[in-house]
């Protein structure tokens, strides 16, 4: 429970049947409410909050009259661009009260998988999460194809986990947690409380993910795991139905913990550093202090750049005596880097002919 209570940032996953009532279409007003109100308390003591949201579907097909049961395509893709709007509204409506700004950000599975991409979604985030607001993801249903045949908010949840940097991920779903069997069929099922450690015999417990157009199971719940634990953060599995869910897991609910090894940091130095570099950077002594003291690389403090490479791409940074002192990914492409090098932040703009960002390579992007 220490993972929650004492987290810097957290990731909730909402799936659609805690928002939306199945039987009307309707939205749960009263349980967003008392989610409002666990968020900002949360938030009150300093945790920075990621909302990762299904519901778009869900809410836009009673709108739109489609009867319940698996959509074709094109109408789901319909139903989540009319749901999409009133999501948003509703998330908007239950923070504003809390003085809490609400932001919509609809990403795809293939936002993680190219750097460029990934790179925009994780700066983005950054920057909504340093102003104070409350990120609400989700995935674009109304673009997306194979997402909405298969694709479940429980890995995009841990994927934004990943992405922001979180130390605690939260999915609010159906069950109270992982059991070795399912425990609707199975009266002998038990419950796990911690998991330090995903195993070939976990894995096997968790049988099959669903078919069609259903969303998630516990087979993509332990991918989530899998993923969030190998870049540090912490996962619980919790019964999302009941109000204040959040309240009721600092309190003691029935949950299970996956564990994380390290912490999000370190996670995430240790595979830039195990990347490739495309090319090199070389640095002067000013710069090699700044970076050895935690700051980030700076234009102003590059001698020299070689090889060929494009924006988050990993590149090697040389010292002044030549050899390779730290391994980051870089925020502008080989003949952007050449551009500026040896430039004052302020003569980026006019030497680009468009703004840029202040650091070459950002300190958290860098490992020494």
């Amino acid at each position: 429970m220490d993972a929650l209570n004492g987290a810097r940032r957290l990731v909730v996953k909402i799936g659609s049947a805690l928002l939306v009532d199945r039987e009307s279409g309707d939205l749960r007003a009263g349980w967003l409410a008392a989610l409002a109100q666990d968020v900002a308390r949360i938030k009150a003591r300093g945790t920075d909050v990621v909302l990762v949201s299904s519901g778009s579907i869900a809410l836009g097909r009673g709108v739109l009259g489609l009867e319940q049961g698996s959509l074709p395509l094109e109408q789901a893709q319909a139903a989540a661009a009319v749901g999409q709007i009133r999501l948003a509204r509703a998330y908007e409506e239950m923070l504003a009260p809390h003085g809490l700004i609400a932001a919509q950000v609809l990403v795809t599975l293939e936002d993680s998988e190219d750097r460029r991409r990934y790179l925009n979604t994780r700066a983005t985030l950054a920057q909504l999460l340093g102003l104070g607001a409350i990120p609400i993801v989700n995935e674009n249903d109304t673009v997306a194809t194979d997402e909405i045949r298969y694709g479940d908010n429980d890995r995009l949840a841990a994927q934004i986990a990943v992405t922001v940097g979180a130390d605690c991920l939260v999915l609010l779903s159906d069950v109270d947690g992982f059991y070795s069997a399912n425990p609707q069929i199975d009266p002998q099922a038990r419950r796990y409380d911690v998991i330090d450690r995903i195993t070939p015999e976990i894995e096997a417990m968790a049988g099959d993910a669903g078919s069609g157009l259903s969303k998630g199971g516990m087979k993509t719940k332990l991918m989530a795991a899998r993923t969030a634990t190998g870049a540090g953060c912490a996962m619980a599995i919790t019964q999302g139905a009941p109000e204040h869910a959040l309240s009721l897991l600092e309190a003691g609910a029935p949950c299970t913990w996956f564990t994380a090894e390290t912490d999000p940091q370190t996670a995430r130095k240790a595979w830039i550093a195990a990347m490739k570099p495309r090319g090199t950077i070389s640095i002067d002594a000013g710069a090699e202090a700044a970076l050895s003291a935690g700051r980030s690389l700076l234009p102003a403090g590059v001698r020299a750049v070689s090889g060929r490479f494009g924006r988050g791409d990993p590149v090697s940074v040389a010292g002044p005596q030549g050899g390779v002192i730290a391994i980051g990914l870089t925020r502008y492409t080989s003949q952007e880097a050449e551009a500026i090098r040896g430039r004052h932040s302020s003569e980026i703009e006019p030497t680009l002919g468009y703004p840029g960002r202040a650091a070459l390579i950002h300190r958290d992007d860098l490992a020494i």
